[in-house]
């Protein structure tokens, strides 16, 4: 079994009066400066370790399991409440570990929970970091301002999980067989060629992954609507579905924390033209009977971003755009150096 716990991280299990948590910690003697770190889908705290030890000394890090991931609890997710019962349980530990306001850094699906973190609990916010991060919009079925292409969102949430992938996840396969966590993770969380030298322990990530209706992917009921799914009320893939996640209201907050957006140019899962992204996948041809683009367009998944961003910069936020060239999904993994050096200067504004 590969050693997942790199030297100078303390792994501890932090008591919450939501959950039990994994957490992981790089500690400092004199920390002036404290991260958090929240990971995205099918992943967990482990991805961080490198960028976590890399920070200067006077910076405290620390990265938590969401439920169901990692080491943390594997508790149902109520996907009515969107991402909610993740940033609620974050909020908990950074609570219960007394950290008061930090600054927090969230990945992928981990973006999203940050900023509804910052929606409902403002005061422990001192700036975010979104890497490669969901839309404010939500996964899948929306247009440029946020609207709802159809009634349901058919096509987003829990039914668009490939089966066979889920089950690999449940069956702990280290394969490299197409399909397996370890080629979905060479195929779309970094950019081609890109070589890593703890994928292994990446792959375990991967694997912490609980399945099943309450967890990965969650439940989804029929539609009307090409492809014929919308999304449920449970499970992970559905707490991002656009009839119940919206953080475009940041822009309202009085307060306007400093935002630092780091994403990819070649990044298959989070972009204007994902092919996670079912209408996508219509338009390409992989997916059958796709109506067209005006019954299911693709999500425009970076213009959205940008465009709230954007806003929120007008209102008096300030925001920082990194896009990194040659890079996939993982900007912290791919290019690690200067994913640092943009989130230090961000840390010392």
């Amino acid at each position: 079994m590969v050693d997942t716990i790199f030297p100078g991280i303390v792994a501890r299990r932090v008591e919450t009066p939501r959950l039990v948590a994994g957490v992981l910690e790089r500690p400092a003697d004199d920390p002036s400066t404290t991260v958090v770190f929240v990971h995205g889908n099918v992943s967990s705290s482990l991805f961080w370790q490198p960028m976590m030890l890399s920070l200067p000394p006077r910076v405290a890090s620390f990265a938590v399991d969401l439920r169901g991931f990692g080491d943390s609890e594997t508790l149902p997710v109520d996907a009515t409440r969107g991402v909610r019962d993740f940033s609620d349980d974050v909020a908990s530990v950074i609570d219960a570990l007394g950290l008061g306001a930090v600054h927090l850094v969230g990945w992928s699906m981990g973006g999203g929970v940050v900023m509804q973190l910052l929606l409902d609990r403002p005061e422990l916010v001192a700036s975010l970091t979104l890497q490669s991060t969901v839309s404010p919009f939500g996964f899948g079925g929306t247009g440029l301002d946020g609207s709802l292409v159809t009634a349901d969102a058919a096509g987003t949430g829990g039914g668009g999980a490939n089966p066979d992938f889920v089950a690999r996840l449940a069956a702990g396969d280290r394969s490299d067989d197409a399909g397996s966590p370890r080629a979905v993770y060479r195929s779309s969380y970094v950019a081609p060629g890109f070589v890593s030298e703890h994928e292994d322990v990446w792959v375990e990530s991967m694997l912490s992954t609980a399945t099943g209706l309450d967890n990965y992917p969650g439940d989804s009921r029929p539609s009307a609507d090409w492809p014929g799914f919308a999304p449920g009320g449970r499970g992970v893939l559905n707490t991002m579905a656009p009839t119940v996640f919206d953080t475009s209201g940041i822009v309202e907050l009085a307060a306007k924390p400093p935002v630092l957006w780091i994403h990819g140019a070649q990044d298959a899962i989070v972009g204007d033209a994902s092919f996670f992204d079912l209408n996508q996948l219509g338009a390409a041809g992989i997916i059958p009977g796709w109506p067209g683009a005006d019954a299911a367009p693709p999500q425009p998944m970076i213009a959205q971003t940008r465009a709230v961003l954007a806003r929120y910069s007008a209102a008096g936020g300030r925001v920082t755009e990194l896009e990194f060239e040659n890079c996939g999904h993982s900007p912290h993994l791919e290019h690690p150096e200067t994913f640092r050096d943009g989130l230090v200067a961000h840390l010392s504004d």
